[in-house]
């Protein structure tokens, strides 16, 4: 049996319907995180979680008890907030030591823990300073160690470093990621950030529209999206219609609506329907090729955009515009014909 477990849940506001039998199940230590667009859901999970909001059906069940009922105070869950939510007036070993004091844990004991936390934060000469005497990134940790310093049953996540900067964003998910495999402690994590939440994670939900779309490692996710909404999420660009032709075991051929042929490898027990997606940096560009050949398409240069290292060219095809990024050294201009190569060993089904 997983730790925790979401059964058909569903939220609503008033007659928004937010989550609608929603499933999730976490195993013990594990970390994982809800990753979507704004409005997906992902927020309202963790608060139903965390017992902020009640679910108007299904079940929520933690480590074998039923949790759907019980109140926010009698959940040991650790929760760290998106703005810290920090009192100015008390130093960092008095935030920290907040939720013992609420607690009533014995003052010795509640010291002794306040002291090892601010160690594993890397806060421990920090404890006689205020909040407004700290950087961001202590900020967050003492938000992080006052989670902790609970022994919670459960840590949850809120978007705790999006209001960082870029680099220190790095350095913290580091932070928190060490930390949480140190303590061995479940976390469920929320962010919008995808390069975050794949650094961070051991499992990724993909969330639309108040369900799970994909939950996975984040590798699997990266290379073998389920859905073309988390092919999209995840970095495809070019998504081309299919139809299947023959029944090989191993492999299949494929065809477009416009007659080019595509083999794909180990796609053999592909849908007869279904679309082909491909990222730009994986389509290999050239003013030399065979219309008629497989896994060939050709176009004319739209439009160029220099990205630095490469360039990144639109391309009108019979197929659609199709997005390729390719190698700075070589430079095609508008109008330019030129074909297409799309490799069919990375080409997806979904």
């Amino acid at each position: 049996m997983s730790l925790l477990e979401l059964k058909d849940i569903a939220v609503a506001y008033g007659d928004h319907v937010v989550l609608e039998h929603l499933n999730l199940a976490i195993e013990q230590g594990e970390l994982v995180a809800l990753l979507g667009p704004s409005g997906c859901g992902k927020t309202t999970t963790l608060r139903t979680i965390a017992g902020f909001i009640q679910a108007r059906s299904g079940q929520f069940l933690f480590d074998g008890r039923d949790y759907t009922r019980v109140p926010v105070h009698k959940r040991n869950f650790g929760f760290v907030f998106q703005s810290y939510a920090l009192f100015p007036h008390l130093n960092v070993f008095d935030n920290v030591g907040f939720g013992l004091k609420l607690r009533k844990v014995d003052k010795g004991e509640a010291e002794r823990r306040i002291r090892a936390i601010l160690n594993v934060v890397d806060l421990g000469e920090y404890a006689k300073r205020y909040p407004k005497e700290l950087s961001g990134g202590q900020r967050q940790r003492v938000a992080l160690a006052r989670a902790l310093v609970i022994n919670p049953d459960l840590l949850l996540f809120d978007e705790p470093l999006s209001n960082l900067d870029a680099k220190l964003r790095v350095k913290m998910r580091v932070e928190i990621k060490r930390i949480q495999r140190e303590l061995k402690i479940t976390s469920v994590y929320v962010t919008h950030d995808q390069e975050e939440c794949f650094s961070i994670s051991d499992k990724v939900a993909i969330m639309n529209g108040g369900i799970i779309e994909q939950l996975d490692s984040p590798q699997h996710i990266y290379q073998a999206p389920a859905t073309e909404f988390v092919a999209r999420f995840v970095g495809f660009e070019n998504f081309i219609e299919l139809e299947r032709q023959g029944s090989d075991a191993a492999s299949a051929g494929y065809v477009s609506p416009f007659g080019h042929r595509f083999a794909l490898p180990n796609h053999g027990r592909g849908r007869d329907r279904c679309k082909g997606a491909i990222r730009p940096d994986e389509i290999l560009i050239g003013k030399r090729g065979d219309a008629a050949a497989t896994n060939t398409v050709e176009g004319t240069v739209a439009i160029s955009t220099f990205l630095g290292k490469q360039y990144q060219y639109i391309i009108d095809t019979k197929l659609g515009p199709l997005v390729v990024n390719s190698a700075a050294d070589h430079l095609y201009q508008p109008g330019d014909a030129v074909f297409l190569n799309l490799p069919g060993e990375k080409i997806i089904l979904v």
